[in-house]
């Protein structure tokens, strides 16, 4: 379910699909994607809305997305043998996102 929320970063209310929940010190914190900026942000429950239809019906500014047969790799960096090596990675690492982003630009 789409809900909006407020972000911090950006200073304005987004749409956002909530990740998951988890209660801090004396609040709970949300791990919410922003579906129009395509990224992941950390927001307190209070900072969370219903969404209104007119809003939703805006189409989203960005699709999450993957790219076909295209898998991650790491730097993997032997300090003994003063050797580093491109391996197949689980997941992208930063470095890896950041990257590909750029190539995009």
């Amino acid at each position: 379910q789409i809900c909006v929320v407020f972000s911090e970063e950006l200073k304005c209310w987004c749409r956002a699909v909530i990740k998951s929940i988890m209660y801090c010190t004396d609040h709970y914190q949300t791990e919410c994607f922003l579906v129009d900026y395509a990224k992941y942000i950390f927001v307190k429950s209070k900072d969370i809305r219903v969404a209104l239809e007119a809003f939703m019906q805006i189409p989203y500014r960005a699709k999450k997305c993957r790219l076909y047969r295209t898998k991650p790799v790491t730097l993997r960096i032997d300090f003994c043998e003063d050797t580093a090596k491109i391996v197949p990675a689980k997941r992208w690492d930063s470095a890896a996102t950041r990257y590909f982003q750029n190539l995009l630009k």
